[in-house]
């Protein structure tokens, strides 16, 4: 894998970069929606490609290891296969979903203990496994094992975490180091930044990721509960530590304000549920704010869902439409809901990178977070 940085904001740590990989490439920022069982809920591949514009998606390691299971993935020759998606692929390493695990799993040294959600069977996972288990399924980007911890978190627990999870860094770049792909191209692993809301943690754990020279980094364990000014804190001591010839990805952010104020901060990288989740609920993303499509002012809007975003959503189905279809139930509406809430998040990243580009990213970001950030 390779990133070059190509163009940066004066005015904040935006930048504009480049990463290579053997599935395509990924102009950045980037957001990449989330196919946690190896599929972004309702959504076809060639809609997330030609409709979306999507340039990388989410696998999810704890959800594919159980269902379908690693042997019917490598009998398809790697989820690439299994799926049909051609472009670049990044999985989580489980360590989220074991997290949220808390009454069913028991974390040691060793690893993490757990019962699986789907037929309450015992499992292990352990640095070494979930490298293994990440070559079978072949993305392209893997992550590190780590310990999420909760928020609040006391200071304690949070450092005992964090000096584990520095454990099995060592050891999850060993046995990476070890083996090699099983499929014909490279992979890249990305350790994870933890340290709970503590700056002094998440500091000393930026200098020991940065020391592992990887090929990018990520931040884990923040928007799970804190408050966006701590999460926005933590974040720019982070990227001012982190190296910046290097990718840096904010996992599991969020929303488009959020989004925006972390491009400033010097992330390169988001995903999150809330494109897809809220989608099916109703909630819509849009360029002037966000709309709630249940809503009955909605119900005699023939104009188009986003008339800035264009695309063949908005050129062919209204408002009006898009609420009946969610008041009816309609599967068609989850559909064409996370299709255009996915194409808003994918446009917003873009224009970003237009406006670094164009050296305008500053007062842009100020005018679209008052838009993006309004229920209409």
């Amino acid at each position: 894998m390779e990133f070059k940085v190509l163009e940066a904001d004066d005015r904040s740590n935006a930048r504009a970069g480049l990463i290579k990989t053997a599935h395509g490439e990924i102009e950045t920022p980037i957001f990449m929606p989330v196919g946690t069982a190896g599929t972004v809920k309702a959504i076809h591949q060639r809609e997330l490609k030609d409709d979306v514009g999507a340039e990388i998606i989410l696998g999810n390691t704890y959800h594919l290891y159980l269902r379908p299971g690693l042997e019917v993935i490598e009998m398809a020759g790697g989820l690439h296969k299994f799926n049909g998606w051609e472009g670049p692929v990044l999985t989580d390493s489980g360590g989220y979903q074991v997290y949220s695990l808390s009454d069913s799993r028991k974390i040691s040294e060793e690893g993490v203990n757990f019962r699986s959600h789907i037929d309450g069977s015992k499992h292990l996972f352990t640095p070494e496994n979930v490298m293994d288990i990440q070559r079978v399924i072949g993305a392209d980007i893997i992550m590190a094992f780590d310990e999420c911890t909760p928020y609040p978190c006391e200071y304690p627990y949070a450092k005992d975490s964090l000096d584990m999870t520095h454990r099995w860094l060592k050891r999850c770049c060993d046995r990476f180091d070890q083996t090699r792909p099983l499929y014909d191209y490279s992979q890249a692993l990305f350790p994870i930044v933890q340290g709970s809301t503590f700056s002094d943690l998440r500091k000393a754990s930026s200098e020991i990721i940065a020391s592992f020279e990887r090929e990018g980094n990520a931040i884990g364990g923040l928007a799970v509960g804190e408050p966006a000014e701590v999460m926005y804190k933590m974040t720019d001591e982070v990227c001012t530590i982190l190296p910046k010839d290097k990718p840096r990805y904010l996992m599991g952010v969020g929303t488009p304000e959020n989004i925006l104020e972390s491009i400033g901060l010097g992330i390169d990288m988001f995903d999150c549920v809330m494109p897809t989740r809220n989608a099916r609920n109703g909630m819509l993303f849009t360029s002037e704010g966000i709309i709630n499509i249940k809503n009955r002012k909605w119900q005699n809007d023939l104009s188009p869902i986003d008339a800035h975003l264009g695309g063949y959503v908005n050129e062919t189905y209204s408002k009006a439409y898009l609420r009946h279809l969610i008041i009816s139930k309609e599967i068609l509406g989850a559909q064409i809901a996370s299709i255009h809430n996915l194409s808003f998040y994918l446009w917003l990243v873009k224009e970003a990178r237009r406006q670094i580009i164009e050296g305008n990213f500053a007062s842009w970001k100020t005018a679209m977070i008052k838009k993006v950030s309004v229920k209409l």
